[in-house]
């Protein structure tokens, strides 16, 4: 063999060893090369991405034409199989939280979060039994919600003579950065035993507005934003929650500094966009310690019309905090919101407008939202089979459906929620 030969060959080799090896500056969560999954795509998922195609026949191809399973919501190995298996329709209902009904229907409709109210726990034992058969049967484990903040909204006080009389936020930032801790996790502790595993706390909302006047959330003893000591109590509650295995939800971003209730009337917020920076750092320093960020229902009129739940611009504030938190809206199916899309000022309860209601989800989800908070269960499975029909013939909407719902699974993947099984065929 002549020399020039030996070299080319030495070249070649060489080359291939150079492209062979994997990528070790990628992350689990984002790995070198996601090995082809055994699971097929299924068909409504067959028009996602054109690479998806490419890369359920790569098994056909040469060694050297390879091409890696894609992977562009960066989901853990150990979901793909998983989330391969998913319709589109299935993503889409992981993306509701519903208020509690039966089991039957938690399966039937494989919801993806439930919010439980006091009412829901009077019958403790009933309650356990319902949210363990769901889970049993369900692929994906319930986001099992409720607002146990303390105060004047316990949803323990009404079955727990210890924490009947919970302190409230504003009797907690004035403790000891270990008490509250102390006590965040023995409360989680009583919540992890029923079965709820997602607080819907801490209110990072600011005591006072703009103009030095105490805001809803500070005259109801909800917030915890008060003065430089309050992220590291907020740290010690939601690492007391973590503890007992309660995730938590910050809320209600990016600040709620009305001083009316937005969940029964219309909230308007003056804030100066300055202002409202500094209420958004509150929950940026925070973002790290709480998977969860609710949006709120206010309209910040310096901003925008639009109340800041519907309000791309704010919702996009929100995703600069992290590409992974899971934006939660507050309920849809609230008056304030209602009322906003149909352009009145009252709204009926029953007889609310399908094109209005198909309005809302179409802008909650144009927005930028991730999870659908409705106290309505009739109107969850309106709003799962709406979401499936526009994804059909519209690709936009449908990669939305798929980020949100990654998203989900992410969270309840990194929070210990979602075990990986093999999913039923």
């Amino acid at each position: 063999m002549t020399k020039s030969r030996c070299l080319i060959t030495f070249v070649i080799a060489l080359a291939c060893a150079v492209f062979a090896e994997p990528d070790s500056t990628r992350t689990v969560v984002q790995p070198a090369a996601v090995a082809v999954q055994t699971a097929t795509v299924p068909a409504a998922d067959t028009t996602a991405h054109s690479t998806a195609l490419t890369a359920a026949d790569s098994t056909a191809q040469p060694a050297t034409d390879t091409v890696a399973k894609p992977n562009p919501y960066d989901l853990p190995d150990e979901l793909m199989p998983l989330w391969n298996s998913m319709s589109i329709k299935q993503k889409a209902a992981q993306m509701v939280m519903v208020y509690l009904t039966t089991a039957d229907f938690l399966i039937e409709n494989e919801i993806g979060a439930v919010l439980v109210m006091k009412g829901h726990l009077k019958d403790t034992a009933s309650f356990k039994r319902k949210i363990s058969e769901a889970n049993e049967k369900l692929n994906i484990p319930l986001l099992v919600a409720s607002d146990q903040e303390g105060g004047k909204v316990n949803r323990l006080g009404g079955i727990s003579e210890t924490w009947k009389h919970a302190p409230s936020a504003k009797e907690m930032r004035l403790m000891p950065t270990d008490s509250v801790e102390q006590i965040a996790q023995s409360i989680g502790t009583e919540l992890a035993q029923l079965g709820i595993n997602l607080n819907l706390a801490p209110v990072l909302d600011p005591a006072y507005d703009s103009r030095g006047k105490k805001s809803f959330m500070e005259e109801s003893h909800r917030s915890w934003a008060f003065d430089s000591t309050s992220e590291d109590k907020v740290r010690a509650f939601v690492r007391g929650m973590k503890k007992a295995g309660i995730s938590c939800v910050s809320k209600h971003f990016p600040g709620y500094d009305s001083w009316t209730n937005s969940d029964h009337q219309i909230a308007v917020s003056s804030t100066p966009k300055k202002k409202m920076s500094e209420n958004y750092k509150f929950f940026l320093n925070l973002a790290n310690d709480i998977p969860v960020t609710m949006m709120s229902s206010v309209r910040f009129v310096r901003v925008s019309s639009r109340p800041a739940v519907f309000e791309p611009k704010i919702i996009r504030m929100a995703r600069k905090m992290g590409k992974d938190i899971v934006i939660l809206t507050d309920d849809l199916w609230g008056v304030s919101l209602r009322a906003w899309i149909s352009g009145k000022e009252r709204v009926e309860h029953k007889n609310y407008p399908r094109k209005d209601f198909q309005k809302l989800v179409v802008t909650a989800l144009n927005a930028g939202n991730d999870m659908f908070m409705i106290t309505y269960p009739a109107k969850a499975v309106e709003m799962i089979n709406y979401l499936e029909k526009l994804s059909k013939n519209n690709k936009k909407i449908k990669n939305r459906i798929e980020e949100s719902s990654a998203r989900i699974l992410k969270m309840k993947f990194r929070e210990g929620i979602l075990k990986v099984k093999n999913p039923q065929p």
